[in-house]
């Protein structure tokens, strides 16, 4: 009897891990915001996708001192999408992590064309980002806006690269109950 009830209770810690697939799509040029990408997916035991433009970004292209620089020319134009090298299918993901930097106050314009081509109906969505200083709150508007009507978008949250597993793990635990 007791091998019984531990046997049910083991598939149901089976069955309960693999319902709620999660995955941490990912764009980073200075490595701050892969960094705290790999820390949700070991908070999340998560899968990751990078998300890397057919066009690599410079450093020069990222100058925001700069304002005739790449990333300035398309955060200020707001039809800039730049293409992505690769594709994912994210129909076997409940729930799908989006980790940038901020540029401008707002997502990169490569994360608006990542939530724009991405089918996230009925997904659960948590944007988390990098930044100095500026807030998640633009990001999150435009990516919302641009994304499927139907997913279920939860807060996201502003935190630096060395953000620990731990703090994280407490972040998602709160956001996604």
């Amino acid at each position: 009897m007791k091998r019984t009830i531990i046997s049910i209770l083991m598939g149901c810690l089976l069955m309960g891990s693999t319902y709620a697939k999660s995955i941490v799509c990912y764009f980073s040029c200075t490595g701050n915001s892969k960094t705290l990408a790999q820390s949700a997916a070991k908070a999340l035991d998560a899968d990751m996708f990078e998300i890397v433009p057919e066009v690599p970004y410079t450093s020069a292209d990222i100058d925001w001192h700069n304002s005739d620089s790449r990333s300035s020319n398309e955060c200020n134009d707001k039809t800039s999408r730049p293409a992505i090298k690769s594709k994912i299918d994210l129909s076997k993901y409940d729930t799908v992590i989006l980790a940038f930097p901020i540029w401008w106050n707002s997502a990169p314009k490569i994360m608006w064309n990542f939530v724009e081509q991405n089918d996230l109906s009925g997904k659960t969505v948590v944007p988390i980002c990098t930044s100095g200083s500026s807030s998640i709150a633009g990001a999150e508007r435009d990516l919302k806006a641009a994304a499927s009507k139907n997913a279920v978008w939860k807060p996201g949250k502003r935190f630096t690269s060395s953000t620990s597993v731990a703090e994280l793990k407490k972040y998602f635990d709160e956001v996604l109950k």
